[in-house]
């Protein structure tokens, strides 16, 4: 048999083969038949409909395992891309909403932006989410998420009566599952009156809203343990506390963990932020483990040290929404999505092999 009859009959037998299947069968309909064929969005014609040229060679002879099918052989298959998101949603644990305080004690540790990256990777994840900026006087998440221009309403003005509480509430352009909700504006004095059954009644009344309950309210708890910090704990349920790996910010959570227990909050997780391993490596920095086991807190989150947290910060664009993502980006993602699940993670220790110096080679 000559070269071209046999070119010819194997175009034959392939045409019959693929006039077996649906003329609209696309291609995961033609991949549960055991076909192997590049991607395409389109569905497949029957292959008798396809000129000779764009044939693949593997199609013509039957020692392949695998039938590719080329249709435009000029075109270069993109190069592979890491998946940042798994390929599943979450699944939401527990009764919602879910009222969750971020705390520390010690300022500068990152709380708000601890807030403001997981409340916009939880609403990334297709959860409403309503983050409350509880610190008086002194707030700044409006200007981590680009939004301190359009705040023209408080809490205070709530409360006065001076508006409605869907006026307050800021709704962000990006991610319109995510409202922003601050207690009061700059330089300004919180009323006498003002304190923990207030920010109670503020959460119930985000529960019963005619627009629907949200599924988490974040509060970014001030620094300290006075009254703002005594007001932000009163209507949480759970707590995210914010550390990094230095003896002041861990005697600081060390405390504050007491007075959330003595609170009633029982569901504590930690966020071990500013991380930086080249100085862990070198013992000048205590790692994720001593710390965990110096607070022994379930572990939600490790946040490596990243130069691009302050050009996010300044340009009020938060981390999460960087493209190519950081991986304190990253990080934060996957704390979100831990707490979306009640899940933690587990610090381990990572021996490193011994170096083999020139007395080795002789049992040294």
């Amino acid at each position: 048999m000559s070269h071209g009859n046999y070119i010819k009959d194997a175009y034959s037998d392939f045409t019959k083969i693929f006039e077996t299947f649906p003329k609209e069968s696309s291609v995961g309909d033609l991949g549960s038949h055991g076909c192997s064929l590049s991607s395409s969005p389109f569905p497949m014609p029957p292959l008798h409909l396809l000129p000779n040229p764009l044939l693949h060679h593997s199609l013509l002879f039957p020692q392949s395992k695998t039938l590719t099918l080329t249709l435009n052989p000029k075109h270069k298959p993109k190069p592979p891309s890491a998946l940042l998101q798994w390929n599943r949603k979450p699944e939401l644990s527990g009764s919602t909403p879910r009222v969750v305080v971020i705390t520390s004690g010690k300022g500068g540790v990152g709380k708000t932006t601890s807030t403001a990256n997981i409340g916009l990777s939880i609403a990334r994840l297709g959860f409403s989410v309503v983050a409350i900026d509880a610190d008086v006087g002194l707030r700044n998440l409006d200007l981590l998420l680009g939004l301190e221009n359009r705040v023209n309403y408080t809490v205070i003005e709530v409360l006065n009566g001076d508006c409605r509480l869907d006026q307050a509430l800021v709704r962000d352009k990006r991610w319109s599952n995510f409202e922003l909700l601050c207690i009061s504006k700059p330089r300004s004095k919180l009323p006498l009156g003002f304190g923990g059954k207030a920010l109670t009644w503020l959460v119930d009344a985000l529960k019963t809203r005619p627009s629907g309950s949200p599924d988490f309210i974040l509060i970014d708890c001030p620094a300290g343990i006075d009254a703002g910090f005594i007001t932000a704990i009163t209507p949480a349920n759970e707590a995210v506390l914010i550390t990094t790996p230095d003896i002041t910010a861990l005697r600081d959570a060390d405390r504050v963990t007491g007075l959330l227990e003595c609170d009633g909050i029982r569901d504590i997780k930690m966020i071990v932020n500013r991380v930086r391993t080249d100085m862990i490596k070198g013992e000048d920095m205590m790692s994720v483990l001593d710390v965990q086991e110096m607070l022994g807190l379930p572990l939600l989150g490790v946040i490596p040290e990243d130069s691009e947290v302050i050009r996010s910060t300044n340009r009020g664009y938060p981390l999460v929404l960087n493209k190519p993502p950081t991986l304190a980006g990253l990080a934060f993602e996957q704390a979100a999505w831990r707490l979306v699940e009640q899940d933690s993670m587990q610090a381990v220790v990572v021996e490193e092999q011994p170096k083999r110096g020139f007395f080795s080679f002789f049992g040294g």
